[in-house]
C-alpha cells in the first residue's frame, strides 16, 4: 500500500510540471491511454533518480537518469502541444477568435515550460 502512495505522490509531482494551464483537454481523451503510459514511465524515471540519490550513486548515473527523464518530459510536451495545435489552432471549423485563443494558450504554455 505504501508503494501505491509513493507512486501517486510521484505521479502528481510529474503532472504538476505539465504546463497545460487552462487548456481544454477533451481532445486528449482519445490519446489518454498513451499519455498516461508516458506519465507513468516518467514517474518511474523520477523514482529511479530518487533511489539513485538515496543510494549515493555515481553522479554520471544520476545525470544520465535526469537527462532521460527530461527527454521523456519533452516527448510528453511535444505530444500535448501537437494535439493542442491541431485541435485549437489548425482545426478547420475554428473561428479566427478561437484560433487566436488557441495560439495564446499555446504560447503561454510554452513560455511557462521554457522557464
Amino acid at each position: 500500500m505504501a508503494a501505491d502512495s509513493h507512486q501517486k505522490r510521484h505521479l502528481s509531482t510529474v503532472l504538476s510540471y505539465i504546463p497545460i494551464g487552462g487548456i481544454c483537454m477533451a481532445h486528449l481523451s482519445t490519446h489518454k491511454d498513451g499519455l498516461l503510459k508516458r506519465v507513468r514511465r516518467i514517474a518511474g524515471q523520477v523514482q529511479a533518480i530518487e533511489r539513485s540519490l538515496e543510494s549515493d550513486a555515481d553522479c554520471e548515473k544520476v545525470l544520465h537518469l535526469v537527462a532521460a527523464t527530461r527527454g521523456a518530459m519533452n516527448g510528453l510536451l511535444d505530444e500535448i502541444v501537437e494535439a493542442h495545435a491541431r485541435e485549437h489552432v489548425a482545426h478547420p471549423d475554428l473561428t479566427a477568435n478561437q484560433r487566436k485563443k488557441g495560439v495564446d494558450a499555446l504560447i503561454g504554455a510554452i513560455r511557462r515550460y521554457s522557464k
